[in-house]
């Protein structure tokens, strides 16, 4: 998962890198929203974490600029703005989220995962011939349930979540086991291995970081 971070403060900014990186997101910083703005064009987001308070423009200003091109990438604003007035501008220019300083970064990593479990908005996905039910957490054909254990289902749900980008072995990992469960590369193959007994062209293994699934 890929994150744009915005925020003009270098010190605050470098934080939040190195935890976002050690959760695993792959994640581009800038300090002000003209370098934002260049790496919007540049580069596809799973989602932007927007300072409100910059140099030059407000992040309401960046992310109005963004939604009216017609760039719907999820955002989350950081801001020291408590009042009503604000947060509703911000809700109605096109953000997802915002969190308040000072800045829990459990909170934090709650509020990215929920938003980015929400890009997966429908509740059947169509992956070629089959059907995956997001609720039931079943795979279908024709409306007949296919044989996909719990932890192959779980992982294609996590590459769905992806949405066609490449999602790093260390977060399917996370996804699949829990931190007192041993995990392996060679069960993960395993799982993989199945999935591919439905999307043999679908699957990627992008060697050395993760695996993707292309549904288009």
């Amino acid at each position: 998962m890929k994150i744009l971070l915005l925020e003009d403060d270098k010190l605050f900014n470098e934080t939040i890198e190195d935890f976002l990186s050690q959760e695993g997101f792959e994640v581009d910083c800038v300090l002000d929203p003209y370098s934002a703005l260049d790496y919007t064009y540049q580069n596809n987001y799973n989602l932007y974490l927007f300072d409100v308070n910059l140099p030059y423009e407000s992040g309401f200003e960046l992310l109005d600029k963004l939604r009216q091109s017609g760039d719907d990438t999820p955002c989350i604003f950081i801001t020291s703005k408590r009042d009503k007035l604000s947060l509703s501008q911000g809700f109605e220019i096109g953000a997802d989220d915002y969190i308040t300083k000072p800045l829990d970064l459990d909170e934090l990593i709650l509020r990215i995962r929920a938003i980015l479990r929400r890009q997966v908005r429908k509740e059947v996905i169509d992956i070629g011939i089959y059907q995956f039910d997001i609720l039931k957490k079943r795979l279908f054909q024709d409306g007949e349930p296919l044989d996909l254990s719990i932890k192959a289902t779980q992982l294609l749900l996590t590459l769905l979540e992806g949405r066609g980008r490449v999602v790093p072995s260390s977060q399917i990992k996370d996804s699949l086991w829990s931190s007192s469960q041993e995990s392996s590369d060679g069960a993960l193959r395993v799982y993989i291995t199945q999935l591919k007994k439905y999307f043999p062209s679908q699957i990627e293994n992008i060697r050395g970081i993760g695996y993707q699934i292309n549904i288009k």
